[in-house]
Order: structure tokens, then C-alpha cells, then sequence
């Protein structure tokens, strides 16, 4: 239970979104420590959310699903676990999360290694890196929470940049008891502060998906904000980026520069060429020695399915598909997949809001189609091919003048420069969008007679 926030465990680890608007609208909580929650918090919240519903007998975990098929002869997916046991089931709802497989970067050398090397999504607590030399490969989200508070252990540490990103400073205040009192006894006050930061972080979005050019007031912003804290100048041209602010994720941190100021630590921006068992070589043909290599080199947004085989109609092949940029509507149905929906699909992440709420928006939609499948005593809902059509141009159209495709290298793009991450527009037009559809985006099939009925909810 806790998805990333069970796997990411890294020293300093936490959410870069309030943790009011980081939590289930119908499921608050009024004690968190702070503004920005922490990764203890934050799973802390989601084992209380299962309890709090009652959801622990209708898990299952430890069962890793390898396989799933749909049979159209009987309008069921057929599933196959990594156990070996075989499950039927009418729906099947994905929920795997575009960052959850970790980039390994293709270094040459990095397999032969000596020393201990793993990744920050996969940190291995049983390091000791206390008067070890220390190299890190990547200056990401990830990276700057965790290398202000491995830099005081350390013995020297390299930090390896491919691209600077932009940082703004996190106004992150702890949550006074008063305060905590307040929320938890003035259910009003909880909603008022909810929407609050809602619509300041909504309002961003003009200057992502409409007006880039606005972006240039943030930009000043941050330039100012590494001025102060950056005392070097070589260090300081190093870490301002070449691109426009918004371009890649915009960072939040308040101890990441300033660690830079460290003795101990060296920013070194010369492109990695190999890795040796006992340190990383830079194109300039110099060795820096290393006991220890994490690297923070992202996850495989563009490919979250690796492995699992989720075969639909007339074999088609879902990861194949996504590989190929077959689109999707709304990130959550795929012609050619009936009875199939995502949650976190293509193109329903934020770049300047909670994604919570699109999760929410979308698991209304999912409900909305199985209440309308119920209550037809359907067999198969699918969404047409035309509706798909639709949604991918319209989608297209305003990515297009959007700050994401301004020229950088993220990992909001896959391998052909496609933004496969984000969604490109407000947040409150996607749910929109997924609260009133069209009943021509999906085609019903009436139930076969060999397929039993799945009841209506109660």
C-alpha cells in the first residue's frame, strides 16, 4: 500500500503540493505538520485512508499481475498473476502510475561497478555513506531533497548535471497546533483553505498552457533566488538554465543551492562517457574516484507498463500501443480495449496543480460508465474510434502552445518529442471534460447469454 510513496524512501523526501490539495477530497486531515507533507506523512495517510474505509478485505497484495486478456466471445478480461492463480473479472481498471519504473541511464561501465550503486527510487538505507566519496547522477526533484542531507555525511560528494532545472525557494512552514485544531474542529475553515489553494494553484496555469511569456516574472524570480544563494559564479552560470521557466517541472527547495556552497561538493556538468568500478570519467577524459553511485536519473514515464501484456481486442497490445502512440481519451479509455480504463494515464499529470484531483475526476468518470453499463445489463463499453480521434486533436492543438514544448529535454516527452505526460490545459476543464460526455463516446454491447450479469451497485 502507498504506491510511490512506499517505494521512494530517500533522506528528505516529500510532495512539492500542499498537503491540503495532496489528499482526498472527501478523506481530509487536519494534522499535518506541515505546508509540503513528507513521505512518512503521506503514506501514514493512506494506510489510515484504507482503514478509515474499510478497504483491507478487498485487497490483494503480493499479486503481481503478468498478463491480462480480454475474451470477446464472453466480453470478460482474463487475468494471469505472477502466482500462478488465474482471476475473471468483467472490469479491469489500470492504476499503475507513469513514475513508478526507474530510469537506468545507458552508461557504459555502470553494470561493473565496484562499490554500492542503486537508484534514489530504490534507496538502499543499509549504505553507510558517512566518509564515503559519493557521485550523483542527476540534479532532478528527486535529487535535490536528498542531496542537502547526504552532503553532511559525505566525505566529498560529485554531483552530475546533464541540465540545470529552475528552483524557487518552498515556503514550507510547520502547522502550529492551533492551526491543527482549528482544521479539525471547523470542517468549514478545511473546505475555505482547500479551495483557497486550489485556485492559487489553478491560476498558474495561464502562464503554462495560455501565455508563456508570463512565465518570464517567475523566471526573474528564480534568477534572483540563485543570486542569493549561490556564492560562486561559476557555480551559479552552471545551475541557471538555458530554457524557459515551466519548460521542465519547476523545483522547490530551500537547502538544495545552498549545499552547493559546500566544501565537500563539486557540481560537475561535463557529459558522463563511462562509468569504471572505481569512479565516473567525464568526455573532458578525467576520473573522479567514487565508493558510492546513486543514481537520480528519473523513471520511464513514456513506458509504465514494461512487461505487463494487456492484450485487447483482436490482440491488440496496450504497451506496444503507448509505444507507438496510440491515443487515448482523456488518458482514460483506448479503442480496441472494451470493459478497460486508466487512472494516471497519458497526458493526466499537472505541471502547476494537485493530481489528486484528476484521479478524482477520473475515478467519477469510471463510476458514471459502470452505472451506465449496469443499468443497460451491457457486456462490453468501449470508447469509439472517433472519439478518440477527436480528443487527441484537440489535445494536440493546445499542447502545441504550451511552455512544455518550448525547446528543453524532459521527461514529460518521449523518445519522438511527444508530451506524453501532461495534461495541456486547467485542471478544472479535464474535469469538465470526464463529468459531462457525450453518450456517442462510448458504444455498449448488450450482454451475451454465455457471460453472467455483474449487479448493479447497491
Amino acid at each position: 500500500i502507498g504506491g510511490t510513496w512506499r517505494d521512494n524512501h530517500y533522506p528528505g523526501c516529500a510532495c512539492d503540493i500542499p498537503a491540503n490539495l495532496y489528499s482526498l477530497s472527501f478523506a481530509p486531515r487536519a494534522a499535518w505538520s506541515r505546508r509540503y507533507p513528507t513521505q512518512p506523512e503521506i503514506l501514514d495517510y493512506l494506510n489510515d485512508c484504507v482503514a478509515r474505509f474499510g478497504l483491507q478485505p478487498h485487497l490483494r497484495l503480493g499479486a503481481a499481475m503478468e498478463e491480462a486478456v480480454f475474451d470477446t466471445a464472453r466480453g470478460l478480461w482474463c487475468l494471469r498473476l505472477a502466482n500462478g492463480a488465474r482471476i475473471e473479472a468483467r472490469m479491469l481498471v489500470l492504476s499503475v502510475g507513469l513514475l513508478q519504473r526507474p530510469a537506468i541511464p545507458a552508461i557504459e561501465g555502470l553494470d561493473r561497478f565496484a562499490g554500492a550503486c542503486f537508484h534514489s527510487a530504490r534507496w538502499d538505507h543499509g549504505v553507510e555513506l558517512a566518509g564515503k566519496r559519493v557521485a550523483v547522477i542527476g540534479t532532478g526533484a528527486s535529487a535535490i531533497q536528498f542531496v542537502p542531507r547526504i552532503a553532511e555525511q559525505a566525505a566529498q560528494l560529485d554531483l552530475y548535471q546533464r541540465t540545470p532545472p529552475w528552483i524557487l525557494p518552498k515556503h514550507d512552514p510547520p502547522a502550529g497546533r492551533l492551526r491543527r485544531q482549528a482544521l479539525r474542529v471547523v470542517p468549514l475553515l478545511r473546505r475555505t483553505l482547500r479551495a483557497v489553494t486550489y485556485w492559487q494553484h489553478e491560476v498558474r496555469a495561464v502562464g503554462f498552457v495560455l501565455a508563456p511569456r508570463l512565465m518570464e516574472a517567475v523566471e526573474r524570480r528564480a534568477r534572483s533566488y540563485a543570486k542569493r544563494q549561490l556564492a560562486d559564479g561559476d557555480v551559479r552560470a552552471a545551475m541557471t538554465p538555458a530554457y524557459r521557466i515551466g519548460c521542465k517541472r519547476i523545483l522547490l527547495s530551500n537547502d538544495f543551492l545552498p549545499a552547493l556552497n559546500r566544501s565537500n561538493v563539486t557540481l560537475l556538468t561535463r557529459p558522463i562517457t563511462r562509468v569504471t568500478p572505481h569512479g565516473v570519467c567525464t568526455e573532458d577524459g578525467v576520473e573522479r574516484p567514487a565508493d558510492i553511485l546513486i543514481l537520480a536519473t528519473g523513471f520511464r514515464a513514456s513506458d509504465p507498463l514494461g512487461d505487463l501484456r494487456i492484450v485487447g481486442r483482436d490482440g491488440a497490445d496496450l504497451a506496444q500501443a503507448w509505444r507507438d502512440r496510440v491515443p487515448t481519451r482523456l488518458g482514460l479509455a483506448v479503442n480496441g480495449f472494451p470493459n478497460l480504463f486508466l487512472l494516471g494515464g497519458p497526458n493526466t499529470g499537472l505541471g502547476h496543480n494537485s493530481v489528486v484531483f484528476m484521479l478524482e475526476a477520473q475515478i467519477d468518470h469510471v463510476l458514471d460508465c459502470l452505472r451506465r453499463m449496469w443499468s443497460r445489463r451491457a457486456a462490453e463499453i468501449e470508447v469509439t474510434a472517433q472519439a478518440v480521434r477527436s480528443a487527441e486533436a484537440d489535445l494536440q492543438r493546445r499542447m502545441a502552445r504550451t511552455v512544455w514544448m518550448s525547446g528543453c529535454r524532459s521527461w514529460y516527452l518521449d523518445a519522438t518529442g511527444h508530451n506524453t505526460a501532461l495534461w495541456p490545459g486547467f485542471s478544472i476543464g479535464y474535469w469538465l471534460r470526464t463529468r459531462f460526455t457525450a453518450r456517442s463516446v462510448y458504444r455498449l454491447r448488450d450482454e451475451p447469454a454465455q457471460a453472467s450479469a455483474v449487479p448493479p451497485e447497491p
